[in-house]
């Protein structure tokens, strides 16, 4: 089970240089908004996904008035202790390494270092499109399936491709025909995988959400695709002049949706603000307990301001759900740290506190 013992963050966000130890379990980070708990948080999401959970672009991660940046960290695994580390330069170029070695492919580290995160930008799961909400089911599904991940690359690649020669003209229908069967073949595998997530989260998150609201409604998750009408090389194939005049790919699993439901009513619409964010806890904690059976332990878990979304009550239910026997390293942010010790030593005697100021954080004594 990968543990970070030490964090190494130079340049950053508003993180200039820093270097912490964590402990083993619960490790709280308190301080004032804008201060970098959450910059702080999303260095330890790129040290196992090599990408911000935040910024699309890493030219919005260099901290003001620098052009590159650098993530180390240590980890415990089964054994020896491993450094991972991440650089970014000016010009974009991304570099990942294992104890100093360049990994081949960047992809190749993405499940090495599993990881949840909860945070208050999880609305978008709710409340924006189907791209969110398809970012983060690919998210889960990468760290956990190789597989997966190589044939989303592929897809993608070949898509663009596609969408670029439909946009430019230069194409026939037998160009355009081959495309669509290499197409086929990732976009079934991808379609069974995200179906067979589906069919095992929904239970674990009705089973949280009602653990959280006392059972007062009854949510499920549907998946929707264009793949079940008809396999992807048929679909492209009835698209076709669609496609010409639009100069673009118009069917494909580009175009799934994860659908949320609070007694049969889409959530967005029916879910007021307090349920909304209920069962978005409930979906990432589910997140969290399929990953835990999957590898055979639990993954990082971090918290970036989840007491402000749920009562003491509720939340301390659920973290003493997730610390229960099989008790993995959890990070927490609060910008209250009297709240947060008041739920986090009820847990364990076994946690560290930090007090982040200006993008400097040190370790503190307990509230």
């Amino acid at each position: 089970m990968p543990v970070l013992e030490k964090i190494v963050v130079q340049d950053f966000r508003n993180i200039s240089f820093q270097e912490i130890s964590f402990s083993p379990n619960v490790n709280c980070i308190s301080g004032n908004n804008g201060e970098g708990k959450t910059n702080l948080m999303d260095a330890i999401w790129y040290l196992s996904m090599t990408k911000s959970a935040f910024s699309s672009s890493d030219r919005f991660n260099f901290r003001h008035g620098t052009d590159s940046f650098a993530i180390a960290g240590t980890y415990s695994i089964d054994g020896p202790s491993v450094r991972f580390s991440v650089q970014v330069d000016s010009k974009g170029e991304k570099k990942v390494r294992r104890d100093d070695k360049p990994y081949s492919r960047i992809s190749e580290h993405i499940g090495v270092l599993p990881i949840v995160m909860v945070s208050p930008s999880d609305t978008a799961l709710v409340s924006e499109s189907g791209e969110d909400r398809r970012r983060f089911v690919n998210s889960v599904l990468s760290q956990m399936d190789r597989e997966y991940l190589s044939a989303m690359q592929q897809y993608n690649r070949l898509l663009f491709q596609r969408n670029r020669m439909l946009k430019d003209g230069t194409y026939d229908d037998s160009l355009l025909g081959v495309f669509d069967e290499r197409m086929q073949e990732y976009a079934e595998r991808i379609f069974t995988a995200r179906e067979e997530f589906v069919k095992a989260l929904e239970p674990v998150v009705y089973d949280y959400y009602k653990s959280l609201s006392g059972g007062k409604e009854s949510v499920s998750i549907s998946y929707q695709s264009d793949l079940h009408k008809a396999s992807l090389a048929d679909l492209l194939r009835s698209s076709r002049e669609k496609d010409k005049m639009l100069k673009y790919t118009t069917a494909g699993i580009q175009r799934d949706d994860f659908l949320f439901h609070m007694d049969g009513y889409p959530i967005r619409r029916c879910g007021s603000q307090g349920q909304q964010k209920s069962f978005l806890v409930s979906l990432k904690f589910a997140q969290y307990e399929i990953m835990k059976q999957r590898y055979g332990f639990p993954p990082i878990l971090l918290l970036d301001d989840v007491f402000d979304k749920l009562d003491m009550g509720r939340i301390s239910n659920l973290l003493g759900m997730v610390a229960g026997s099989d008790f993995g390293q959890i990070f927490i942010t609060d910008g209250n740290k009297v709240r947060m010790a008041g739920i986090v030593d009820k847990l364990t005697a076994d946690r560290a506190y930090f007090e982040a100021v200006g993008g400097e954080f040190r370790e503190v004594g307990d509230a």
